[in-house]
């Protein structure tokens, strides 16, 4: 099945700056761990793509339009199909002062939101602070290597992907069942709290009918279960743990008492 405009895929890449080689992004673990980029907090997995939908670099897309499926390549990207060209403009003095009570905090290298821009620090002096709102790798020619993976065929790929894709949460907590041209979704429970919930299945549903035509409609299931009865020996443990903090927190007290007592008792015999 050849890749056409539309098509949702999944790859696996690694980009870096071509210059200096710096690692800026991967769906890689491994290849997080090299750099500096390592987040435990972060699943590292395929992305999904849409060719020409504009979810990656104008550079990035271009070149997987080309390419097929099973393909390990390399690829530069040039700045202006990549975050642009360095523009002198966007880069201000701005006084310290203006930054309130984190002015002396700020450093060379922070990101920073003034003015209703988001910019990073370039360096600071003489009460001044020099913000640049380029983007960080404006200007630069990316790296990527890029290994494209799978292209999604039936309705069920597509339908998890581009559900996972907004909400992040493992495929096999995430229900999905058909009925004709009706689709429900089950979402796990630990996705109800997310803020803008209810923007997020909007965006889901947009997704899912233009790229899944034969869907009519869509139901967000949200179940809650009832919360099992603590065993006895969860509730002993849970109590033993409270009697400790407890006896740790008198312990604590009478340790301050103590020292209290002592100073006050120095300070009777200095007198």
């Amino acid at each position: 099945m050849a890749i056409t405009k539309g098509s949702l895929i999944l790859i696996d890449y690694t980009a870096k700056v071509k210059d200096s080689d710096e690692i800026f992004e991967t769906t890689i673990e491994e290849n997080a761990k090299k750099s500096n980029l390592y987040d435990p907090s972060i699943k590292y997995e395929p992305r999904l793509v849409s060719i020409g939908e504009g979810w990656v670099l104008k550079g990035l897309d271009e070149f997987l339009s080309t390419a097929k499926i099973g393909n390990n390549l390399n690829v530069d990207i040039p700045p202006d199909k990549a975050f642009g060209l360095r523009d002198p403009n966007k880069v201000r003095m701005i006084p310290q002062r203006k930054f309130g009570d984190k002015a002396d905090e700020i450093k060379a290298g922070d990101v920073v939101d003034i003015d209703d821009r988001r910019g990073f620090v370039r360096f600071i002096g003489s009460g001044r602070v020099q913000v640049d709102f380029n983007h960080r790798l404006a200007g630069k020619t990316l790296s990527y290597n890029v290994n494209i993976l799978k292209i999604l065929k039936t309705d069920e790929e597509k339908t998890s992907s581009l559900v996972k894709r907004r909400i992040l949460a493992d495929s096999d907590k995430i229900s999905i069942s058909f009925n004709k041209s009706e689709l429900t979704i089950r979402l796990p429970e630990e996705s109800f709290l997310i803020d803008g919930l209810q923007v997020i299945k909007k965006a889901i549903s947009g997704d899912l009918f233009k790229f899944i035509p034969s869907i009519e409609s869509i139901k967000f299931l949200e179940i809650y279960n009832k919360s099992k009865p603590t065993s006895k020996a969860e509730t002993d443990e849970a109590k033993a743990q409270k009697d400790e903090a407890k006896a740790q927190k008198d312990e604590a007290k009478a340790q301050t008492d103590e020292a209290k007592a002592q100073t006050d008792e120095a300070k009777a015999q200095k007198k």
